[in-house]
């Protein structure tokens, strides 16, 4: 059985050439994160509150975003200081009491002699 020369094929494949100006493709979030927590993202603002030329209120924002790693790099590392991060509140506040009640003794001394 020979097929007839106007004959169409029942099915085609479907094929595309590719674009020569393809756009690139978007980045999923992983991608937009990795890239934002190694480079690095600083906002910074100020906030003017004046009234007749009297300045009342200024509020300075700086808003840095960056990974651990990267924050250490450039010398930022508050929070291995931070009582409030690295467990020593506790401890200090022991030492607050402490020094509070060794104050009050005293002054009761002192108010009796």
């Amino acid at each position: 059985m020979t097929q007839s020369p106007d004959a169409t094929p029942s099915s085609r494949p479907y094929y595309s050439a590719p674009s020569q100006t393809a756009r690139p493709q978007p980045a999923n979030l992983a991608d937009i994160l990795e890239r934002v927590l190694d480079k690095g993202i600083i906002i910074a603002g100020d906030i003017r509150v004046n009234l007749l030329d009297i300045e009342l209120l200024t509020i300075k924002i700086r808003l840095l975003i960056v990974s651990v790693d990267k924050a250490q790099e450039m010398g930022i590392d508050w929070w291995r200081n931070d009582p409030m991060l690295n467990g020593t509140e506790q401890s200090l506040a022991d030492e607050n009491r402490q020094l509070r009640e060794r104050i009050e003794a005293l002054e009761a001394k002192e108010s009796r002699d």
